[in-house]
């Protein structure tokens, strides 16, 4: 039997940590290419540093895409972020771009039609995890949602108000008590952000703290020996000028915190046919609407795939001990409730959109469905067909 009291840490980095701006301009090239192109393939690694911005990777478009365009685009996300600093400018930045044709071999195993299957295929082998509980709204682990919702106040009170002296990058981290299974207060919180010469840690104490208040449930605040800013003192040296970037460094922070399995494959850079990132969507839309329809208090989910393969070539459920069903019957349910073939799950989800650059940071879950069809898989509309087959 699971343990019901321990203390469970998670983090968040914010939209300008290296790694995020990374991801952000990977993410910005794939919405890009799908504007041209519904069909388009992509997959973009970013490296950033010092004054400087690599572009790198395969694509295949029926559109035309200019390098032009990629680079207007690479230094308005950088701009939106917020980096006008010395070192790593939106404006001044070199943007190289190494993007050339995707590879025959890979195309033939993944269009319809063609190599040796019939069927549109996998973009790549793999694992994908999905995961929900019940122990938020969003049905998301408490330590990451709440990790990331401090960031992002973080960073709209930052671009509301540039005189308060923060800078775009951050991290936070997040320590919860669990008690019988829940959380139910704060042990400790983290917050680190880059910020302008001269304010000290207790000037950006004030600053921040209003904001951990308001995330955190009324009476979980931890005790202010507890509460860790800037613990380090000066953060004035910050983004791609302190520490290089490179696209999908930050899996665990993308997806459950920690709080469950991950296959290993990033997200951002990718179009929707690669299953490490559609996949992933579709398994957590399958665990979050187990969640909300009452079956069980946790879920995991776990689908793997082969390249070329179109069908998963398993399907995995886990209620972790918490189900409200038979939980053998439901895992055989799956694959009925949703076709979970690449296109099938393009198809359910509407991922053939330029709908990525805004998962890129504060989590690609537990977030709401937008109006432009982004974070569809945050959607709980199968709820009535997971319970008529769980039965």
């Amino acid at each position: 039997m699971s343990r019901q009291n321990y203390i469970f840490t998670s983090e968040s980095v914010s939209e300008g940590h290296p790694d995020k701006v990374c991801d952000r301009i990977s993410d910005e090239v794939v919405d890009l290419f799908l504007s041209k192109d519904a069909q388009a393939r992509v997959a973009c690694e970013t490296l950033v540093t010092t004054d400087r911005i690599v572009l790198a990777g395969e694509v295949r478009c029926a559109g035309k895409v200019e390098d032009d365009e990629i680079e207007a685009r690479v230094r308005a996300a950088v701009r939106d972020i917020g980096y006008e600093q010395e070192g790593f400018h939106w404006e001044t930045a070199s943007v190289s771009n190494y993007l050339h044709d995707q590879s025959t071999d890979i195309a033939a195993g993944v269009d319809a039609g063609t190599g040796s299957y019939t069927e549109e295929g996998a973009g790549d082998q793999g694992i994908m995890f999905g995961y929900a509980t019940n122990e938020t709204p969003d049905l998301m682990p408490a330590p990451i949602q709440y990790s990331h919702e401090i960031l992002s106040r973080m960073a709209k009170l930052r671009k509301d108000d540039r005189s308060l002296g923060l800078e775009p990058d951050a991290k936070s981290q997040v320590t919860l008590v669990y008690e019988n299974g829940l959380p139910v207060r704060a042990g400790s919180v983290v917050i680190s952000t880059q910020h302008h010469e001269g304010l000290s840690p207790a000037d950006i104490r004030e600053i921040v703290r209003p904001i951990v208040l308001d995330v955190l449930p009324e009476g979980w605040m931890c005790d202010e020996q507890d509460f860790y800013v800037n613990p380090t003192g000066n953060f004035v040296i910050g983004g791609p000028v302190g520490d290089s970037g490179l696209t999908g460094r930050k899996i665990i922070v993308d997806t459950y915190g920690g709080a469950a399995p991950h296959g290993g494959g990033a997200f951002s850079g990718k179009d929707p046919t690669k299953v490490d990132r559609s996949a992933a969507y579709a398994s957590r839309y399958l665990a979050k609407n187990v969640v909300a329809a009452g079956l069980a208090d946790r879920c995991t989910i776990q689908l793997s795939y082969a390249i070329g393969v179109a069908k998963p070539l398993s399907v995995y459920l886990d209620l972790h001990g918490t189900e409200k069903c038979d939980a053998a019957k439901l895992e055989l349910a799956l694959p009925e409730i949703m076709d979970l073939s690449p296109r099938g799950i393009r198809e359910t989800l509407g991922l053939n959109r330029p709908i990525y650059a805004r998962t890129a940071a504060y989590g690609h879950f537990g977030r709401q469905p937008d109006n432009q069809g982004g974070f569809s898989w945050e959607r709980t509309d199968l709820v009535e067909s997971i319970r008529q087959f769980a039965g």
